[in-house]
């Protein structure tokens, strides 16, 4: 199959994060095992999504991972021109949910495999399909806790995420977290009888912003925009109506850190702030819902060297959205950023990817098996 064929098969599966894959993952699956290649589905402790790890060579030599995520955001925006689900071809453009983000990368991996199985390949190439990125990167942690039993340990990792192509060394890290804060209803003619849940959740809105601006102020790492982490307050929600005392509030706080800062580090003030509304008799939950940390690759590294030859393009230094990238660098594997698409085309209505980004993409991959060829 075609790269285009094998894209239009992997759109029309629905893999929207947080639900069940076991579709596309079955399809993916079957179709590496026509190629005799060692394919393996890693089911994750949800009970029903999957990792899908295979490999192209021998195992037990240290060779490059492909890392990509089978799932996708929700596609129920009113602006989109057609079935997000089924591909559409317009001139040199396809339209679809995941075409940029990430399933053209998957596609262009899996239109690779006929060229790479057909080789001696003297280091082997692994394809490391995984779910719930866009939950913040929560399934690949479990594969890469598993590579060690699945082969030799990599020399690095080149995770597809929308980058035009062009090779990226660095992106933040990211933490993000839910507080739940309960009080005690009432009529709000008698604010004295009950604890006003939203009026506590000010306290830690209040030291939240100060927390912004004190970031603003560095530490600064110049290769990203801005140059500094950030805090924000995503959401809020809370309140029944104006008469009554409310009882229940909750916040989304999201970080975004430089590499060096702890994503989860620039949260922690939050935290202890909501923990101390419990010694006035508040209930208080938090939920720590996403963690990855930043990526940091060397200019002058063997990986980096490696995709600047590839593409025949100079590596970006930063982008200040995440990837799973930095969870391959935390495990010990180098790991760099790049892939078909655009991220300014992700995340939206009539999501593309032109005709050549697919075509350059497989051919950079067979590229690399050609370099691992005996």
């Amino acid at each position: 199959m075609q790269a285009i064929e094998i894209l239009e098969k992997l759109v029309a599966f629905p893999s929207v994060v947080g639900q069940a894959n076991g579709a596309i993952v079955e399809w993916i699956r079957a179709y590496v095992a026509r190629f005799n290649q060692d394919v393996i589905i890693l089911p994750g402790p949800e009970g029903d999504r999957s990792n899908l790890f295979a490999t192209i060579g021998p195992k037990n030599v240290p060779g490059y991972v492909l890392s990509g995520h089978m799932d996708v955001v929700p596609a129920n925006e009113p602006e989109w021109s057609s079935n997000p689900f089924v591909l559409r071809t317009h001139a040199d453009r396809l339209y679809g949910r995941g075409t940029s983000d990430m399933k053209s990368f998957l596609a262009a991996a899996l239109g690779a495999l006929p060229e790479l199985a057909s080789r001696q390949l003297s280091q082997p190439i692994h394809f490391a399909f995984s779910y719930d990125e866009e939950a913040g990167c929560r399934g690949v942690p479990h594969l890469i806790r598993r590579l060690p039993e699945l082969c030799a340990k990599p020399e690095g990792a080149i995770i597809g995420e929308p980058s035009n192509m062009r090779a990226i060394c660095a992106h933040k890290g990211k933490a993000a977290a839910r507080v739940e804060i309960r009080g005690q209803s009432g009529h709000s003619s008698r604010p004295d009888q009950g604890l006003n849940a939203i009026h506590a959740m000010t306290e830690i809105l209040t030291d939240a912003a100060a927390g912004a601006k004190r970031l603003a102020l560095g530490p600064f790492d110049p290769a990203f925009e801005p140059p500094y982490s950030s805090l924000q307050v995503g959401t809020i929600k809370g309140g029944q109506a104006v008469n009554i005392i409310p009882d229940l509030c909750a916040a989304e706080f999201e970080a975004r850190a430089i590499p060096g800062v702890s994503p989860s580090a620039l949260l922690a003030p939050i935290k202890e702030k909501a923990e101390s509304l419990r010694s006035r008799g508040l209930q208080v939950n938090w939920e720590l819902m996403s963690e990855y940390p930043a990526l940091s690759l060397a200019s002058d590294a063997p990986l980096t060297q490696l995709l600047r030859e590839l593409t025949r393009q100079e590596p970006l230094a930063a982008v200040s959205y995440g990837t799973e990238a930095g969870l391959y660098q935390g495990a010990g594997i180098d790991a760099i950023i790049c892939g078909p698409g655009d991220i300014s085309r992700a995340h939206r209505p009539d999501e593309f990817i032109h005709r050549d980004e697919l075509i350059a993409c497989q051919s950079l991959i067979e590229a690399l098996g050609a370099r691992l060829s005996r």
